[in-house]
């Protein structure tokens, strides 16, 4: 038996990250960051990257549920469908991977500009 995922029934996502979802969205979180980071992504290199938006839910997601590692992160986003919901990925689409999130996470790009710097410059002007 075949059942479209279209079908499958919807589960209640999680309240906290349904609420914290509103919120990101109510003060344009996603147009923040993506500003605040644009000199950090590349045109056009290699596989898609994550969008800054979701990168920060994942650091977020990692914040809140005592995750440290980013295999857990990985694996977090990819078992629950709340937290899917959160990061914004529909139920066909892959959770991100660890490595994606490693490579975001180092420390240093290959065009040589610190992350850490983005994400200190998100935190500091708009957090």
């Amino acid at each position: 038996m075949w059942v479209a995922v279209s079908e499958l029934p919807r589960s209640v996502s999680h309240p906290f990250y349904e609420k914290l979802n509103r919120l990101l969205a109510e003060y344009g979180f996603d147009d923040f960051v993506e500003t605040q980071c644009r000199a950090f992504y590349a045109e056009k290199m290699g596989r898609p990257s994550l969008a800054p938006g979701q990168y920060f839910r994942l650091l977020l997601l990692g914040y809140f549920e005592g995750l440290d590692s980013e295999r857990g992160i990985a694996w977090r986003a990819a078992d629950s469908s709340g937290v899917r919901a959160f990061l914004g990925l529909a139920l066909t689409e892959a959770a991100p991977d660890h490595s994606t999130i490693s490579r975001l996470r180092s420390p240093v790009t290959a065009s040589g500009r610190s992350r850490a710097s983005c994400e200190k410059r998100t935190c500091t002007t708009g957090c």
